[in-house]
């Protein structure tokens, strides 16, 4: 665990502005080939595809695996592994026709090969934490509960090159879905022979436009171009260090001396003073992002939060636009629902009517709420806030425990590494978490299926409410889109309403990238994969 107190952080903010430049230190990059550096927040758990859940393990894995769809430069679904598909007219099953194509040791990709890792995911012995994002497919629930064999999940291999996926309702985003690390495929005559080390760099092998090399655990990640990948001729890049940067302000410095050519952050209060004209404007890309920052009440096992009454005045009492307007200043949005406002195909239901208020009044109210639930000056409510230690982070934090002091709630901060924090977040070791979301696929749905009753180890603060779940079962059986919309904008209304999480801010991506790197082109899910990349400048330098 890392902490960065306050005045460390000052301290860091005006060395940066004194230090003198030193020579870029580049990882070697073999002569006549093209490499990028990347800083990717923090080091991946796993480089198991059904064994992640993070967008900092999905950034290296999208660049090694390709599922039956995959995100083009603008972010959208296009053909992956799937050169086509077909799907019933009551949307039902789909059939998806698989390219020509072959792992990065040779041996053919097949649908067998989809098959295998969609059972692999659900198999309650593997325990990924996304078993419950396709729960769409048929018997996938029961399988994931180990209540049916493997054998009973609706996936099939019509032959080689055909696989067909039947569902337990609708999907029309099943396109976003299929680009989703949960789709990835595995190769199964590799996993059969090794079984979890199949993963380690001696045994990897991938589908993907570049193949893992090696991993240096607290240095670096290394993957190299993939020579039998269907579409290698188009593939620029020749090798690619991924780097855990945690620190945004040493990564910062970073990519000025170009030792770095991307680093997926920056500091949001730092954005502004980096595109002034003498800093380094062009570097810097902002854009709606399909995220959301939020906090999860325990209500598992805390008992003040049991109370609706405390979760409600606990978030009304947080004032968003100081942290949005004030700390963070990138353009993020104060949030007061969970879906951001730019979901496709999505109108979010109005805000509570005290997200209308002066803060001064919402405060008030606040009070008066806890004074309802037993709490005052006789009895202050003490609790702790686990946080994670980005910098945006631990600038959020302070605000939220000075705005809960405002209202007689004493705060204990406690900050933790982004994985350790998200561990104690999946196995309820908090009270309040610190948590964010970004969007597995460009639909509500990949908001609100957080807060089913069944999602499991993400919904962190265990929220089971049955009419919520009865309105987004209702959402998945619905055809048409408007109803559907109307479906999941009634649940998110109960949900904030039953405030078992708090939205703070919808996020904007914050990247630096060098102007020498070509082909990046900024979308709303921050996803960049280095196929489509290049580098200016002759080959054996990436600079």
């Amino acid at each position: 665990m890392r902490i960065r107190l306050a005045a460390l952080v000052v301290a860091a903010l005006v060395g940066l502005g004194g230090c003198k430049p030193h020579g870029a230190v580049r990882a070697p990059c073999p002569a006549g080939e093209r490499c990028l550096e990347i800083g990717n927040v923090t080091e991946p758990v796993s480089l198991d595809p059904p064994k992640t859940s993070g967008v900092w393990e999905d950034r290296i894995l999208g660049d090694m695996f390709m599922g039956l769809t995959q995100n083009g430069p603008d972010g959208l679904p296009r053909p992956g592994m799937a050169q086509s598909w077909d799907v019933t007219p009551d949307g039902l099953v789909w059939t998806f026709h698989l390219r020509p194509a072959v792992w990065s040791d040779g041996v053919p990709v097949t649908a067998g090969d989809f098959v295998f890792s969609l059972r692999r995911l659900m198999d309650p012995k593997t325990a990924s934490q996304y078993g419950y994002l396709l729960y769409f497919i048929r018997n996938a629930e029961a399988v994931n509960a180990g209540r049916a064999p493997l054998s009973a999940l609706g996936v099939e291999a019509v032959d080689a090159r055909t696989l067909r996926v039947t569902l337990t309702h609708p999907v029309p985003y099943l396109p976003q879905v299929t680009m989703h690390q949960t789709f990835y495929p595995q190769p199964e005559h590799v996993v059969r022979k090794w079984g979890d080390a199949w993963s380690d760099p001696a045994h990897f092998v991938s589908n993907g436009a570049f193949v893992l090399k090696r991993w240096a655990f607290g240095d670096r990640v290394t993957v190299v171009k993939n020579p039998r990948y269907y579409d290698a001729g188009k593939v620029c890049i020749d090798q690619i260090d991924y780097y855990a940067t945690g620190d945004a302000i040493a990564a910062e410095r970073r990519v000025r001396r170009g030792e770095l050519d991307i680093n997926d952050d920056i500091q949001s209060n730092r954005v502004a003073f980096l595109r002034r004209p003498d800093q380094i404007p062009a570097y810097v890309h902002t854009h709606p992002y399909l995220g959301v920052e939020y906090l999860a009440f325990n209500t598992h096992d805390v008992p003040a939060f049991k109370d609706r009454r405390v979760r409600v005045a606990l978030s009304m009492a947080i004032d968003r636009a100081f942290i949005t307007g004030k700390l963070l200043r990138s353009g993020q949005v104060p949030a007061y629902g969970f879906a951001p406002p730019y979901t496709a195909d999505y109108t979010p239901p109005p805000p509570p009517v005290w997200a209308a208020w002066p803060i001064e009044r919402r405060q008030a109210a606040a009070r008066a709420l806890l004074a309802q639930a037993g709490y005052g000056p006789g009895h202050a409510l003490r609790i702790e806030l686990k946080h994670r230690d980005p910098p945006d982070s631990a600038l959020m934090a302070p605000a939220i425990q000075a705005d809960w002091k405002s209202v007689g709630v004493q705060t204990d901060l406690v900050q933790e590494d982004s994985q350790i924090a998200y561990q104690d977040f999946r196995l309820r070791d908090f009270q309040v978490a610190d948590g964010s979301w970004i969007a597995d696929f460009n639909d509500a749905m990949s908001f609100l299926g957080l807060q089913q009753s069944q999602t499991g180890a993400q919904n962190y603060g265990d929220y089971a409410n049955p009419v919520y779940d009865a309105l987004l079962a209702k959402a998945d059986l619905e055809p048409d889109a408007r109803a559907r919309a109307a479906y999941l904008a009634r649940a998110e209304q109960i949900m904030i309403a039953d405030a078992p999480v708090a939205p703070i801010y919808f996020y904007v991506t914050k990247d630096l990238v060098n102007p020498r790197v070509t082909g990046w082109v900024d979308n709303a899910v921050d996803l960049h994969r280095s196929r489509y990349l290049c580098v200016k400048g002759a080959a054996g330098s990436a600079r």
